[in-house]
């Protein structure tokens, strides 16, 4: 994984010896002696995740922390907090002043490899939310960041997978003013329940008598619908090589026996704050998919989705030998309407027009706004019998209704003409249908409006 560590420690052989072990993990790593300097390279940006030492002079590692996660510059880049193994006290502090996670001293290589790599998806993720956040200001979509930022990783939903009552008693206890904790003791129905529950991280003990706990991580991830929930094992000192094992098959981190209460918080609150993260930037991607294809006003497909799907359209009927129409629409004297009764009344009688056509339209039919008042349904495998009584209860609906405007506070008539054609064995392409209906549409115009006119073709 490629990113960039800034280890700040003011004793150099500690600096060189955690530089080496992540150098060797091909983390590209920079280093500082002291936290002023490690606060200016903070700011110019230069590095993803921050190892910090508790025990510095003039200023100390936990005042380093509150600084970088006080400044809006920096307080997005995760923080591993380096403390001594015999002061829990410092673990509180830490937490305190804002950090994501710990390490003890000495550092255990499987520990440190497995805590960065951890904290650097997380920052991964909250680097394209930042992205798509600019992006998402600026075309008035709602901004993924605002949440996110806000996000404590707290009153998350996990399942913990433990046959010991002694040991996932603990956990419920420590765990209970900070998540929603669901305990399983039964490794198979403990599959069943991530499947079907919404939760955010399930921690599984290594330490399972009946079932061989990595099978059941395994499972977890072979599934569709708990493929994205994290994973995080509870471990004996005992268990590194399984724990190797496990992080292969995709476990995202654990914890070690005896289990260290702000230790767990803070790493059950990273791969909580991950999930969230990474299910708002799935949901970010679907509405951007979304807005490039869909007309804002009329929630229709737009005209750029039209045009890239009718040539597929017509080139699967044209393989399959089945009859393919088009509907071209257009509101009859709709800039009256504008200049009548104003733009917003003009927008409410687009929408209801597009709500009027989807109800009446087939499943099977694409419905878009081109533009302005004018409209296009295409419909696969439909000849021109089928689309042309498609097109008249189109018609009808909109005659047959006048069109709430001003909020409801009174109504106009609306009318429609609808050019209609059917896809020839001479068409040159998409083009040429499209070309067809739409002269139809003119006919339908000269000929006085509200009627639908089938191309001569």
């Amino acid at each position: 994984m490629t990113a960039r560590v800034l280890v700040v420690d003011d004793i150099l052989a500690n600096v060189k010896l955690l530089e080496a072990r992540l150098s060797a993990e091909y983390f590209d790593v920079i280093t500082a002696m002291s936290g002023p300097e490690a606060l200016s390279i903070c700011e110019r940006a230069q590095c993803d995740i921050v190892l910090l030492d508790v025990m510095m002079p003039d200023m100390d590692g936990f005042e380093v922390c509150r600084r970088l996660k006080a400044n809006p510059a920096t307080h997005h880049i995760p923080v591993i907090m380096v403390t001594a193994l015999d002061q829990p006290s410092d673990r509180v502090k830490g937490l305190e002043a804002g950090a994501d996670d710990f390490l003890t001293k000495p550092v255990n290589d499987l520990a440190l490899v497995t805590r960065v790599r951890s904290l650097v998806r997380l920052k991964m993720i909250q680097d394209e939310l930042r992205m798509r956040a600019v992006t998402s200001r600026e075309i008035g979509m709602s901004d993924p960041l605002v949440e996110a930022a806000a996000d404590t990783g707290l009153n998350g939903r996990i399942l913990v997978v433990d046959d010991r009552a002694s040991s996932y008693d603990r956990i419920v206890q420590a765990l209970r003013n900070q998540q929603h904790v669901d305990v399983e003791s039964r490794a198979q129905e403990a599959l069943f329940r991530a499947a079907e529950g919404d939760y955010d991280l399930i921690m599984v003990s290594l330490s399972l008598a009946d079932f061989d706990p990595l099978r059941l991580c395994s499972q977890i991830r072979s599934l569709d619908r708990t493929r994205g929930l994290p994973i995080l094992v509870i471990a004996e000192p005992e268990d590194d090589a399984r724990l190797m094992r496990g992080l292969e098959i995709g476990v995202n981190d654990y914890l070690m026996r005896p289990i260290d209460r702000n230790e767990m918080s803070a790493r059950i609150r990273t791969q909580v704050r991950k999930k969230r993260y990474t299910e708002r930037l799935r949901d970010n991607v679907q509405q951007s998919m979304e807005m490039a294809i869909t007309d804002g006003l009329t929630g229709l497909h737009n005209r750029r989705y039209m045009e890239r799907h009718l040539g597929t359209l017509v080139e699967q009927a044209a393989q399959r030998g089945k009859p393919l129409s088009v509907l071209i629409l257009d509101i009859d004297f709709f800039k009256s309407v504008n200049d009548t009764h104003g733009h917003d009344a003009g927008d409410e009688v687009l929408r209801e027009f597009a709500a009027r056509v989807r109800k009446n339209v087939r499943g099977i039919d694409l419905a878009c706004r081109l533009g302005g008042e004018e409209f296009v349904v295409i419909m696969p495998d439909t000849d021109a019998g089928v689309a042309s009584i498609v097109a008249e209860r189109i018609r009808a609906r909109v005659a047959g209704e006048p069109f709430p405007i001003q909020k409801g506070a009174r109504a106009i008539d609306i009318t429609v003409s609808i050019g209609m054609a059917q896809r020839q064995p001479s068409d040159e392409g998409p083009d040429v249908l499209v070309k067809r209906a739409d002269q139809a549409l003119y006919r339908a115009k000269r000929d006085g409006r509200n009627r639908v006119v089938l191309d001569a073709a």
